[in-house]
């Protein structure tokens, strides 16, 4: 399961999705948005993002599904305005042992956030906005 959505990201159905009996593990990542970054306080964010974004979105999915002992894995991302404690990337990770979950969990969400295209606009407490994470 691979999405790009402008509605709230719904973890417990993405949760759900990666349910399998030969799992013996589970991780799941939530990125959510802080009130801070760099030293600089962040009222929100918005995201943007390229049409062809659900479509890498699949592709990198696809580029782990085959490792060792994963089972199934769900991946979205947020695109639209989110406040403070928005979910804004969601992944879960279904594999026969806790390292196979852990660590393509992690690498999983290094490789969206590097290849995605998704802007991030962020608004500051003075007023302004900046973009960044810009791919």
């Amino acid at each position: 399961m691979a999405d790009i959505t402008a509605r709230d990201v719904d973890c417990d159905a993405l949760l759900a999705s990666v349910s399998d009996d030969r799992a013996g593990a589970v991780v799941t990542f939530a990125g959510t948005v802080r009130n801070h970054d760099h030293g600089v306080a962040v009222t929100g964010i918005e995201y943007v993002g390229h049409p062809s974004s659900t479509d890498v979105m699949t592709e990198v999915v696809g580029e782990f599904a085959g490792r060792e002992g994963v089972h199934a894995i769900a991946a979205q991302h947020r695109v639209g305005e989110l406040g403070i404690g928005g979910v804004a990337l969601y992944v879960a990770v279904a594999a026969s042992h806790r390292r196979q979950a852990f660590e393509c969990a992690s690498d999983l969400v290094d490789r969206i956030k590097e290849s995605l295209p998704i802007w991030k606009k962020q608004y500051l407490a003075d007023g302004t906005h900046e973009w960044s994470e810009c791919p």
